[in-house]
């Protein structure tokens, strides 16, 4: 199938879907014909199915993050409609997931923020000289901001698709000359003329990113993936973030070499 693998290339609510399917016969169907005063606890039949489909995920495959999901879903569920909220709360929430999570279903990529002291792992490998640097995903633009206030000699982009995430970027980083928030996909966007791009997605993707990284970037110019690395191909290093998350960098100099 090319670069993408096979699991890259399915539509990633299929498996979802199946495995909540699974989880509610799985846990549905016995309590119904063999444990009918089981559905006195709600809670507990909920834990239950988020567990299931949390196998059922694992066996298909998923991203680790969508077993999360599974875990915590029916649960919350649950634990809302306890709340006895009122009716116009669901789709007030539902709405503002979308806004904040917007395809995520399709691109595969979560809301990641990078923690502050990324910034200071960041910095050292730009170039001394004035430089342009890409934030694929820059979600709130706190990275960038940070960035383009220590180096006020050099432009700074960030391209955000999900509207919450790139509104509130916008708006933050309104004030910084250097700053530019771009609301889109970066796969539109040419990599090109930038000397440093930094990418913090998710496992799906970084195939598709390694594709477009050596057919755009420029010679020289650094890749630099946020925990993430990509398949089957050596760092030229890893850096070692001190934050409470052990994150580490996987730089790369993809000009010139082959898909």
């Amino acid at each position: 199938m090319g670069a993408l693998s096979r699991a890259e290339s399915r539509h990633p609510l299929l498996p979802a879907l199946a495995a909540q399917g699974f989880g509610i016969v799985a846990v549905g169907l016995p309590t119904l014909v063999f444990f009918p005063s089981l559905l006195q606890q709600a809670m507990l039949l909920a834990m239950l199915q988020g567990g299931i489909a949390a196998i059922m995920a694992r066996a298909l495959q998923a991203p680790s993050w969508w077993l999360v999901i599974h875990i915590v879903f029916m649960p919350l569920v649950v634990g809302v409609r306890a709340l006895d909220l009122p009716a116009w709360t669901w789709p007030t929430g539902l709405i503002l997931l979308l806004l904040v999570f917007w395809r995520t279903d399709r691109g595969q990529v979560p809301l990641y923020l990078s923690s502050r002291e990324c910034v200071e792992s960041v910095l050292p490998l730009l170039p001394s000289r004035p430089c342009r640097v890409i934030d694929l995903g820059c979600g709130d633009g706190a990275l960038l901001r940070r960035l383009a206030r220590a180096r006020p000699d050099s432009r700074f982009v960030g391209v955000e698709h999900a509207p919450l995430p790139w509104l509130w970027a916008w708006l933050a980083g309104r004030s910084l000359p250097n700053l530019k928030i771009v609301w889109g996909s970066f796969w539109s966007l040419p990599l090109d003329g930038y000397d440093l791009v930094y990418a913090y997605l998710s496992p799906a993707p970084m195939s598709r990113l390694w594709a477009k990284a050596t057919a755009e970037m420029s010679p020289g110019a650094l890749l630099v993936s946020n925990s993430f690395a990509v398949p089957e191909r050596m760092a030229d290093s890893r850096i070692a973030v001190s934050d409470r998350a052990m994150t580490y960098f996987y730089v790369y100099r993809p000009a010139g070499l082959a898909v």
